[in-house]
């Protein structure tokens, strides 16, 4: 019992005003902060040869920053690592002690019985106050009533108040903060990302999987699949890209159809929390014959080229496989060049025609395009937009002023007192104009007000 007493105690005495300190507080939210641009920064979830490309050991950038180093550190999946992940989680930590300690008690303040003021000397003590040497207490209620402030009277004593949600909004912002934390940790536990490259009319389910979290496989798909149904680029009249898009289907494990929809970048398809992102494309294959010979199809693969992108195949033209051509293209357009084995360019051809080449008939019936595609699954992205909605309706209550007015009267003499959390010339200037009036009001003019102690 001693060692359960003292573990109390010292959560109570020490470690709860330790997370609850705004230094802490800020320290934690710098940290993070710190780590996000990181994150941002440098490209997350790729490959092993692309950290060995662009953060070579010699020179490392920054002289320590090189491949090595970023992936002992995490900083290849920034969001996923534990140390990041143990960073959000103190900072919620330190967010509930504080919402705890200081912003439920205060509000705490407000669900007891009203705290009257009995004695004229208690209004000495408050940052506003005065005193009339006649007064009603009647009439200052008519006149805070008239200024919406809500009214509570027990005997000669009164107390008003407006704008309490005012002392609520920064409630309300730690409880949005805490949830956007909580929909971030969450989504990093529980989402992946994928990306696939798949050929018009071909259906796939998703398995290129490069960055998941440890409770993701709960999230990957096993019951439905995706069909690319058609894929095309619209081309500029210089023949630039200007848009390229994939009519996706998802398929039902029967094989049914069950959502449908045309893709392009930022317009992606969603099911199921899972999101398909247009991100690139690639030509896959050709269709040729020669000669008379039946359509085949012949994939093509990316060339390394300096200005923009390539793609080649070869295709036989004599049935020992001894001889043939390179076919290139550059884009879906459909123009390929033609180059011998030699290397020498022998010939252009369009999709839908054909040329003559090594003594052959050479038909390009036509280029299939494949769609690159990005995958996500983030869980906790409904309840990180939660949270920022709840912060911005918090932020605005946040401005709202919390305004309190105090009154006693003791015989014929009236003291009121107030304060307020913001606009303290305002309300200033606001309980001056209800005195004024109660003065004008009263029965003895002559009386007027004593001016208010600052």
């Amino acid at each position: 019992m001693n060692a359960i007493a003292q573990t109390k105690r010292y959560f109570k005495k020490e470690l709860l005003p330790l997370l609850a300190d705004l230094r802490l507080a800020i320290l934690l939210l710098l940290a993070i902060a710190v780590f996000s641009v990181l994150g941002t920064v440098i490209e997350q979830g790729q490959s092993l040869a692309f950290y060995q490309t662009n953060y070579p050991e010699d020179p490392a950038l920054f002289g320590f920053l090189s491949w090595k180093v970023l992936l002992i550190a995490g900083l290849d999946h920034v969001y996923r690592t534990w140390w990041y992940l143990s960073l959000l989680i103190l900072f919620g930590a330190s967010l509930t002690a504080c919402t705890f300690t200081r912003q439920i008690t205060a509000l705490r303040w407000f669900s007891r019985t009203w705290n009257f003021y009995s004695q004229p000397r208690q209004f000495e003590k408050m940052a506003l106050s005065t005193e009339l040497s006649q007064g009603s207490l009647s009439k200052l209620v008519s006149l805070l009533e008239n200024r919406r402030y809500r009214i509570f009277q027990k005997d000669d004593m009164l107390y008003a108040h407006k704008g309490l949600v005012g002392r609520i909004g920064p409630i309300v912002v730690h409880a949005s903060m805490l949830l956007i934390l909580a929909g971030a940790i969450y989504g990093a536990m529980t989402g992946f990302f994928a990306q696939e490259l798949v050929p018009s009319g071909q259906t796939f389910r998703i398995q290129n999987i490069f960055d998941a979290g440890p409770w993701a496989a709960a999230q990957i798909p096993k019951d439905w699949s995706v069909r690319v149904n058609r894929f095309w680029i619209d081309y500029s009249p210089e023949g630039r890209v200007e848009q390229f898009y994939s009519d996706l289907s998802v398929l039902d494990t029967q094989g049914e159809e069950v959502k449908r929809k045309t893709i392009w970048v930022n317009q992606p398809l969603r099911y199921r929390n899972v999101t398909l992102y247009q991100a690139d494309w690639s030509i896959a294959a050709v269709r040729v014959k020669i000669n008379n010979s039946p359509l085949f199809e012949v994939p093509m693969a990316p060339l390394e080229a300096q200005g923009g992108k390539l793609w080649g195949t070869w295709v036989p033209t004599k049935p020992d496989m001894s001889d043939g051509v390179s076919l290139i293209a550059k884009d879906l357009q459909g123009t390929l060049l033609i180059y011998s084995n030699a290397g020498q360019l022998i010939s252009t051809v369009r999709a839908g025609m054909s040329t003559e080449v090594n003594g052959v008939t050479l038909s390009v019936a036509e280029l299939i395009g494949s769609t690159g595609l990005q995958i996500k699954a983030d869980p906790g992205i409904p309840v990180v937009y939660l949270g920022f909605g709840l912060l911005m309706i918090g932020v605005l209550m946040s401005y709202v002023s919390h305004s309190q007015v105090w009154a006693l009267q003791a015989g014929e003499r009236l003291y009121v007192g107030g304060r307020t959390n913001r606009a303290q010339v305002a309300f200033e200037k606001e309980l001056v104009s209800i005195l004024d009036e109660l003065a004008e009001n009263d029965s003895s003019e002559s009386e007027v007000p004593q001016p208010l102690s600052v």
